[in-house]
């Protein structure tokens, strides 16, 4: 181990007072376990719900037809439950303030921990202006950017959600709550409904079945004819279903300042799958059986930038008739991309905060105030939240789609990390002598599961812009697509950079079974649980 990894080690390690009751080095550097199992879980159902699903899912099914984005979904749901339940078993165990990036630290190589950092913040810290920029032009529903420049909702919403997040864990839980709460009723909704109609019982009275399964067709063939062009088709549609599901890693941010983590955290992962099987699988099911892949109205929608106008469901509930809806559905889009705004500045805080805690960012970022709001961390993260009034003006949005497309691969990269750090961790725990039936969670599917998705999650990531390479005539560059080739694939070299400059620069070692580890901050974990417990039975 080098002297740099002894040092983080030493930093984060905990200290026995007179009373023999198991303290931190530095309490002023602590979170606050504030977030309670009802905040936890609602956040776990609705927290990663968002114009992923609510949007995107209008182009995937232009792009591909129903059964490739039901197909796909599925696929996928399935890959995001098995990342969600390594990392459950991870947290259960450990639940450590600095999340995965401290069990990737700690498990593989402080490498791993450095680089995962730095690639998941940078995606948050663009996300979070992207989320407040598509919030102002949703506001345009309403209000004409000709009547109120988009730049004053920017302005409102940043200030709000920097106020929700300096006010503490509780104040930011009681919101998240909340707003998860209006997502998940929301989706409820749109599924009643689009199940109504799928019945016949809209205005128009048209039981459409499956139908339009059969015409035009289940799949739409891409850059090929046959069964090529449908597996195309549905190979890009996984691209789309992952950027939906990004963000269902939320939960293991939250870890630090869970209540009872070792009991909520496996109740929450275990919620996922059913969040998974009825919002995201049930939905675009749902949505392929109302609107034909080669409806001209859903062919508008894809071209709309966000609101209510670029949904499949909005087009849907208009193709039957309902005409008071859309406005009602643009309310809850805002909803949906104002909680992701506010989450986004939470994750962009709480990751540059475990960097500083892992001894990979200064020291600064990890000092927190009295209600354990790291406020330096904070204060950087909005102030580069601040490049969203770059979107005002047309020229800069398009550089800044740019960037929104080289971090969107950190996510998948994320599951990548969480993956690996499962594998390690599971041959440590072995090897050091622990038993499963001592652990508060266990992962159902056990390493196979783990490897499964890690070669799946690689596969995407590897092949997920393949479509720079066909020829399409209608593109500016016919036969390669060098702008989105170079955003779209430039994060895996940076991914592999960092790891790897970092271990040269800092002589790092990656950890075996032994010598990972799994045991320093437990005891001081183990004494919050019992000292919780001891006052809920009191």
């Amino acid at each position: 181990m080098s002297q740099h990894d002894q040092e983080k080690v030493a930093s984060n390690s905990n200290s026995v007072n007179e009373s023999g009751v198991p303290t931190s080095a530095d309490p002023s550097t602590h979170l606050r376990r504030g977030l309670r199992a009802r905040q936890v879980t609602m956040i776990a159902l609705g927290g990663a719900l968002g114009s992923g699903l609510l949007i995107g899912t209008g182009s995937a099914l232009a792009r591909a037809g129903p059964a490739s984005i039901f197909i796909s979904y599925t696929i996928l749901g399935f890959i995001v439950w098995i990342v969600l339940c390594s990392l459950g078993e991870m947290a259960a165990w450990l639940p450590l303030e600095s999340g995965f990036t401290g069990f990737a630290a700690r498990f593989v190589d402080p490498a791993l921990g450095f680089s995962l950092g730095y690639t998941y913040w940078f995606k948050y810290i663009i996300t979070t202006p992207n989320q407040l920029t598509a919030c102002a032009l949703v506001i345009q529903y309403w209000v004409d950017r000709d009547k109120v420049n988009p730049g004053v909702f920017i302005a409102v919403f940043l200030v709000v959600i920097i106020a929700i997040n300096y006010l503490g864990i509780r104040f930011f839980g009681e919101i998240e709550f909340w707003l998860s709460s209006a997502k998940v009723l929301t989706m409820c909704g749109l599924i009643i409904l689009s199940l109504v109609l799928m019945l016949g019982g809209g205005p128009d009275h048209d039981r459409k079945g499956f139908r339009y399964w059969k015409d035009p067709g289940a799949f739409k063939p891409l850059y090929a004819k046959g069964s090529a062009g449908n597996f195309l088709a549905l190979w890009s549609v996984m691209v789309t279903a992952t950027f939906a599901y990004l963000g269902s890693e939320l939960i293991g941010v939250t870890v630090g300042e869970a209540q009872n983590p070792r009991k909520v955290i496996p109740r929450a992962i275990k919620l996922t799958f059913w969040r998974i099987l009825f919002f995201y699988v049930l939905a675009v099911f749902l949505i392929g059986t109302l609107v034909p892949y080669n409806s001209q109205e859903l062919s508008f929608a894809t071209k709309q930038s966000t609101g209510a106008s670029a949904s499949p469901f909005v087009v849907a509930i208009i193709e039957s008739g309902i005409s008071v809806l859309p406005g009602f559905i643009n309310a809850c889009i805002l909803i949906f991309v104002f909680s992701a705004a506010n989450s986004d500045l939470y994750v962009a805080t709480r990751v540059l905060y475990s960097l500083a805690k892992e001894g990979n960012s200064h020291r600064i970022f990890a000092r927190t105030d009295a209600r354990g709001v790291p406020v330096f961390a904070l204060g950087l993260s909005s102030l580069i939240a601040c490049i969203s009034f770059l979107n005002v003006a047309s020229d800069s949005r398009v550089v800044f789609g740019y960037f929104v497309n080289l971090v969107t691969l950190f996510g998948l990269l994320t599951w990548i990390s969480i993956l690996v750090s499962h594998i390690y961790f599971v041959h440590a725990r072995r090897a050091q002598g622990v038993v499963e039936r001592n652990m508060a969670y266990v992962a159902p599917l056990g390493l196979y599961g783990t490897y499964f998705a890690l070669a799946f999650c690689i596969l995407i990531a590897i092949f997920s812009n393949f479509g720079v390479f066909v020829h399409v005539p209608t593109r500016d560059n016919p036969n390669f697509d060098y702008k989105t080739f170079i955003t779209g694939y430039l994060g895996i070299p940076l991914y592999l950079v960092m790891i790897f400059g970092y271990k040269l620069s800092m002589k790092s070692k990656g950890k075996t079974a032994m010598t990972a580890d799994i045991y320093t901050g437990k005891e001081f974990i183990d004494y919050e649980e019992q000292q919780f417990l001891e006052r809920k039975a009191a």
